[in-house]
């Protein structure tokens, strides 16, 4: 069976590819940041007629990791021109292609690719507390084999090792990966202030929203109305809202860390006031 899947979507992207100039580009990107609900907004977004998602997966992850495959590979994961134009016939209102890859927000060079390559684009960003993030994405990569420190402490404790150099790696060599620094980076991946400072001049504060991951999943209307003025899409109805890719926390993290952490981010999670509109709720 999986062999069956590979070849399917082997062949899917090979057509992909032959027809890629008869296909649309994302209007906007879910960019991270990564455990913060980012496929949970992504599927809620899907269930929107004017919304369209990749026609393989939700990750195409272009501007990280697979850039050296070039923009007729990208523009082949995304639907056809007369697909949207039927809807926009059938709509009145245009229709809008996205994806979600939440490593662009913090790669180095995906903010500047992603200004390049696609102007005009609009980034939607959602963040929450960044120890609890922390925590989920060390159970994350656990699960997943790509961390073999089972405790979360001594991962934390690992992490500026592990990093070390790694931006100027990825920065020097354009198509290097940097394992590390993308499944490892348990601190820095929370400091988003950071990172959205990083995309401001090269995209825009206005074209940048910035949500409350806490915030959409207690109360998911009226963060789906802020979504959908953002992008100026017509509101036709909400979605089934869903939670999705979950996962059980191995164990509670000692508090005398889990303070220590919550100091380490105040400076940060201050900085997000200004790109939220408010406090972060987690700060409340």
């Amino acid at each position: 069976m999986r062999t069956m899947k590979r070849s399917v979507l082997s062949l899917s992207r090979a057509t992909g590819r032959f027809t890629s100039a008869a296909r649309v580009l994302p209007s906007f990107l879910i960019t991270g940041a990564q455990r913060c609900g980012t496929t949970s907004l992504y599927r809620a977004l899907a269930q929107h007629p004017l919304l369209l998602k990749p026609v393989l997966h939700k990750g195409v992850h272009y501007f990280d990791v697979a850039y050296s495959r070039g923009p007729a590979w990208y523009q082949a994961h995304f639907p056809l021109r007369v697909s949207a134009a039927l809807l926009h016939h059938r709509y009145g209102t245009r229709a809008q292609a996205y994806e979600s890859s939440p490593y662009y927000l913090f790669h180095p060079l995906a903010g500047e690719r992603i200004a390049a390559d696609l102007p005009g684009v609009k980034l939607i960003v959602l963040v929450r507390d960044p120890v609890e993030r922390a925590v989920s994405a060390h159970a994350h990569e656990l699960a997943r084999g790509f961390e073999t420190e089972s405790h979360f402490e001594y991962a934390v404790e690992l992490e500026a090792t592990r990093l070390a150099g790694a931006e100027e790696l990825l920065r020097e060599s354009p198509f290097a990966l940097h394992h590390s620094h993308r499944h490892h980076a348990y601190l820095a991946r929370g400091r988003y202030a950071d990172q959205l400072d990083r995309l401001e001049p090269l995209v825009g504060r206005e074209r940048v929203l910035v949500l409350d991951s806490h915030r959409f999943f207690a109360e998911p209307e009226p963060v789906y109305d802020r979504v959908l003025d953002f992008l100026g899409v017509p509101h036709l109805g909400y979605p089934v809202f869903e939670r999705h890719n979950g996962r059980a926390l191995p164990r509670r993290v000692p508090q005398v860390l889990a303070r220590a952490l919550r100091d380490h981010f105040e400076a940060y999670d201050a900085r997000l006031v200004r790109w939220l509109g408010g406090e972060p709720s987690w700060r409340r």
